[in-house]
């Protein structure tokens, strides 16, 4: 999915407010205003907005990178199973039916393998009749 049909909280570029409009020339003139004396009242009071954040910047300490693993994180080393064999290994031969019961496997439905215990089952099954 697209990042622009995400929500915009979900950004991580932050909120960015557009233009602010107004109704009519009175009101962004009363804006004005507030905004011009609410600047006067911070400087009145020895807070400035730039220098509060300069200065806050300015005791931060500096940010510092430690590539780790964090503590409890580490993966401690399993060591392998010693089975005493050296060299190659010989692979296990395939199971193979060895009874007289089973005289073969037939196709009952869609690759539905089923044993065939009688050669009247395997008649059955071949003219596809049940019961």
């Amino acid at each position: 999915m697209s990042m622009h049909l995400h929500h915009p909280s979900l950004s991580l570029n932050g909120k960015k407010k557009g233009k602010i409009k107004f109704r009519n020339a009175a009101e962004a003139q009363r804006a004005r205003e507030l905004d011009a004396s609410w600047k006067e009242l911070l400087k009145s009071q020895g807070i400035e907005a730039e220098e509060r954040r300069r200065r806050r910047a300015m005791t931060a300490e500096p940010l510092t990178y430690k590539l780790s693993a964090p503590v409890g994180r580490d993966t401690p080393k399993i060591p392998s199973l010693d089975t005493w064999v050296t060299g190659a290994v010989t692979t296990k031969q395939s199971p193979q039916y060895t009874g007289t019961k089973v005289k073969g496997i037939g196709t009952m439905h869609k690759s539905n393998a089923v044993p065939i215990f009688s050669d009247e089952e395997a008649h059955d099954i071949a003219t596809m009749r049940r019961g």
